[in-house]
């Protein structure tokens, strides 16, 4: 039996009065009132301890969302995407259903034990962040590695907007070469426009700056007026966006089964690239998709003189003992005369709508230029004083 029910049993006999019945077994007289109330009116039942839990719980989400919330954040990180609380909301205002806090998202989370406890990581106020203010202002660009069923690897070539993390291009490659490179900027840059800088590591792939001469992406940088930037070697926080996207791309390819060939690869990667950029929010900027922040503002243009040039192609070749190439357009044989002064040059061809720039990739240097004139079969030199191509190097 509790106190109270004996401190009001003691008062009803008559044995004790309120004052001291209360006195002694440490409760105030308007309590023990109270509980005499109750005991007249439900007997010693009455007196047992009552639950503090209101009656109704205007605040408490109901099982629909409740249902829901748990349900999203098992389908997001199947899919191998952001699954945190803020993710879930927005989610759950797509939805039309409504949002509770981010804190009651997280306590239900931990409540159907989804919450994988992380190590302590660096707080987010140390963070020294840059971001280009506007779409196309910079591009990043790497690679990475993957595996196919087979255990063969693969490399995954991406191309990232700095300002709204839209993902311009994944494609999967055996081995990702210089040409991969020109081939999937220029059919980025066909597609969005050119940015007016990209920002790499130092493979040879980007740049030959530690082995002499130029790479065609850079010729193509430098015809174009693009801003060509590299990371400091060792140092790959510079391009930390892309770094960090890589462990998005790989998280969601891992929640598949290996694909069993190139093609089928490429497949999941137009997937993943639809879903990264039209269907989930992206922290980073202002939780929206990286599509929405990518079109909402106007883009950067390149500074270079052939910025409204959309559509080029490159081609590798040697001169002939006259100083002389060939090439092929819309299934005709062309000759072009650089000059016999340039006999024997390892040289690349810049052939977009209007005209073919030839550059000696030794040393940079601009040999000619050749209008294209479907009704000729040779085609001049138009540039009688070859200049240099810009930012490369005199030689002595």
């Amino acid at each position: 039996m509790s106190k109270q029910q004996i401190a009001v049993l003691k008062v009803e006999s008559k044995e004790l009065s309120v004052r001291a019945a209360a006195a002694r077994y440490g409760m105030s007289r308007q309590h023990l009132q109270h509980l005499l109330r109750r005991y007249r009116d439900g007997g010693l039942e009455a007196l047992e301890p009552r639950s503090r839990r209101p009656r109704t719980s205007p605040g408490r989400t109901v099982d629909q969302v409740r249902e829901r919330i748990v349900a999203l954040r098992t389908e997001l990180t199947g899919r191998g995407l952001d699954a945190g609380p803020v993710t879930i909301a927005w989610h759950l205002g797509r939805e039309s259903l409504a949002i509770p806090s981010t804190s009651t998202i997280r306590r239900i989370l931990h409540a159907a034990g989804l919450v994988v406890p992380e190590p302590r990581k660096r707080p987010r106020s140390s963070w020294i962040r840059f971001e280009a203010a506007a779409p196309n202002e910079l591009w990043q660009s790497d690679f990475t590695h993957w595996r196919l069923a087979d255990g063969s690897e693969v490399e995954i070539l991406n191309w990232l907007d700095d300002h709204s993390r839209y993902l311009l291009a994944c494609t999967v490659f055996r081995r990702v070469g210089g040409d991969d490179v020109v081939a999937t900027f220029t059919a980025a840059g066909d597609a969005h426009g050119w940015p007016a800088a990209t920002l790499t590591d130092n493979g040879s792939v980007y740049t030959s700056r530690f082995t002499g001469g130029r790479n065609g992406f850079e010729y193509l940088l430098a015809y174009l007026g693009i801003r060509q930037k590299n990371g400091a070697p060792g140092h790959p926080q510079t391009q930390g966006k892309i770094e960090r996207f890589h462990q998005t791309l790989k998280r969601w390819l891992g929640q598949g089964p290996a694909a069993a060939s190139i093609a089928a690869l490429q497949d999941r990667l137009d997937a993943f690239r639809h879903a990264y950029n039209e269907e989930r929010p992206h922290r980073a900027v202002g939780r929206v998709t990286p599509g929405e922040a990518y079109r909402a503002t106007p883009k950067a243009l390149p500074a270079g003189p052939h910025p409204a040039r959309a559509h080029f192609r490159l081609r590798y070749d040697v001169t002939d003992g006259k100083g002389a190439i060939t090439l092929r357009r819309a299934g005709r044989l062309y000759h072009l005369k650089i000059g016999a002064a340039f006999a024997r040059r390892r040289v690349l061809a810049i052939v977009d709508e209007q005209e073919v720039t030839v550059v000696a990739l030794d040393t940079g240097e601009i040999l000619s230029t050749h209008l294209i004139e479907p009704d000729r079969r040779y085609w001049r030199n138009q540039r009688r004083d070859p200049g240099r191509w810009p930012g490369s190097q005199a030689t002595g």
